[in-house]
């Protein structure tokens, strides 16, 4: 999803023959395709072989084919609401809220806004327990690497949040962060290197072991109980990792036409679905057959590879460099919301500044806006302080998977299509609809109990 500002800055000048307006689009299927894939694939993926070892080697594939099924049926779903009332002539909607608006309404714009914010938020969390466990892998890699394996390495995980809350602290204060074209294509190209080498590796451990471990039912745990929480987790990490309906509609915003955009985006996340599925089914299979019960939950830090160090090493500072601007990424939407809301309303507030000056560096005063100042402190102050307080990687990330998963990838795309293409009530495409977004409503609601369940029991252990 960190690319959903280099969609933006890519837009080319307006459009007088298009009927809003807008830009010129240019984007072609395969350029849709890149944009698709280069926003899934990221940090989700270090913890696929954690969810295919709690679910073991039946339950584990059969799932990530499952959730990609429900990724394109979103994808189609959607893409049918980017113009409105007719999907092939009407009016454009530009983002995601956009179309909720124009659909939907304004009650459940308010709902769907505040998920994504929420969402948003846990992944920025997410993200600061991720970097700061990057962060202590690398010192753990050259510990074992000096001292060898046996050794004592542990490094406590309060500094490394620290110095990744201090940097976004440094990051948060400067304007447009997320309109700098260079940060999504760092995003990208770090995303693709730590996924491949977590690939890699795992491939040449598998390799080197000589045969394929693990099991039908997965990792083994003492009760019912405990095996219904941790594959309430596994799933909600496969969700966390699928969804693009955040961005689909701004990736469809790009598209040229004719033909129609919504053809395109159709045939678009065909292609990628069935990659990113691919691929994803080749890190978490290859993930668990090298490690077994074993296998890590994050794949990266989790010190199944201990060499080549400098590789494991360097996956990891890929994974810091993305999420330190992915962090930013998304915290962004909330900082633009939180100053336009504020300034409509206390305008001599937010239009605060004070000036400074910075001796031997800049000769003009140094304006700082008093409410930007304070406000993005305190969030990144929040995000790295919930952070310190529920370190838990597999758990955290359930929660975030199991926000976005119903409400944004199933129920308002569902209710979106119903209402556009004014499906009656009780018919057979209604039915099968509804069915669906209730299906994935119950998967939803025990992913977010199971994973809150991990956090809670994870504290108190």
């Amino acid at each position: 999803m960190d690319q959903s500002t280099q969609i933006e800055k890519g837009r080319p000048e307006v459009d007088d023959d298009d009927n809003d307006d807008r830009v010129v689009r240019t984007g072609t299927l395969w350029t849709c395709v890149a944009h698709i894939i280069a926003a899934v694939i990221g940090s989700g993926v270090l913890s696929l072989a954690w969810s295919v070892a709690q679910l073991g080697w039946v339950a584990g594939p059969a799932t990530m084919v499952c959730f990609a099924a429900v990724t394109y049926v979103s994808a189609f779903l959607l893409s049918e609401c980017y113009r409105s009332p007719d999907p092939d002539t009407g009016r454009r909607h530009h983002s995601y809220m956009d179309a909720v608006r124009g659909i939907l309404g304004k009650k459940r714009t308010w709902a769907c806004g505040l998920l994504q914010y929420v969402s948003m938020y846990g992944t920025a969390i997410a993200y600061t327990i991720t970097t700061s466990t990057s962060m202590r892998a690398i010192l753990r890699s050259n510990c074992y690497h000096k001292e060898g394996h046996g050794a004592n390495c542990h490094f406590g995980n309060k500094s490394s949040m620290l110095l990744f809350g201090a940097v976004q602290l440094a990051f948060s204060q400067i304007p447009d962060f997320q309109n700098m074209a260079w940060l999504s294509a760092i995003a990208a190209v770090m995303s693709f290197s730590y996924s491949f080498i977590a690939l890699g590796l795992g491939l040449a451990k598998v390799i080197g072991n000589g045969r394929i471990k693990g099991s039908i039912q997965g990792v083994a745990t003492r009760t019912t109980a405990q095996r219904v929480w941790k594959v309430s987790q596994a799933l909600g990490d496969i969700a966390f990792s699928y969804p693009y309906s955040f961005i689909l509609i701004e990736i469809q915003d790009t598209l040229k036409s004719p033909p129609a955009e919504h053809r395109t985006m159709k045939r678009a996340s065909v292609i990628s679905v069935a990659m990113t599925a691919f691929f994803y089914l080749c890190c978490g299979c290859f993930g668990y057959a090298a490690f077994s019960d074993e296998t890590p939950g994050n794949i990266m830090t989790g010190f199944g590879f201990y060499e080549p160090y400098w590789l494991i090493d360097f996956a990891n500072a890929c994974i810091i460099l993305h999420l330190v601007g992915g962090y930013q990424v998304y915290s962004q939407p909330i900082f633009a919301f939180a100053e336009q809301w504020c300034g409509r309303r206390f305008p001599s507030m937010v239009n605060m500044f004070f000036s400074f000056h910075v001796p031997l560096v800049r000769a003009t005063p140094v304006r700082v806006n008093i409410f930007r100042l304070c406000f993005r402190s305190l969030y990144v102050v929040s995000t790295t302080g919930v952070g310190m307080l529920f370190p838990y990687f597999n758990q955290v990330l359930g929660v975030v998977g199991a926000l976005i998963f119903w409400p944004l990838a199933v129920y308002f795309p569902v209710e979106m299509y119903l209402t556009q293409r004014k499906v009656r009530a009780l018919t057979p495409r209604w039915v099968a609809l509804e069915a669906f977004s209730a299906v994935c409503l119950v998967v939803g609601a025990l992913t977010l109990v199971g994973s809150l369940q991990g956090i809670i029991s994870e504290k108190f252990k």
